[in-house]
């Protein structure tokens, strides 16, 4: 997310997300996805949350599977 990796578990409804160290080790993300946003549009939801992080160079959230 704007140059930080969110890690996203579960299904709508029991989502846990957590954010990704350089190390590989994750802690928690202190937000929650509401259930009724769908799995296709969690990128454009962490945007709108994270957009004050946006840079010119980082501005875009995108999955990476």
């Amino acid at each position: 997310m704007f140059g930080s990796f969110i890690v996203i578990t579960g299904n709508a409804g029991a989502r846990c997300a957590f954010y990704l160290g350089a190390d590989g080790k994750r802690r928690p993300a202190h937000f929650v996805v509401p259930d009724d946003v769908a799995d296709h549009e969690l990128c454009e939801y962490l945007a709108d949350l994270y957009h004050e992080h946006a840079t010119p160079r980082n501005c875009t959230a995108v999955q990476i599977s």
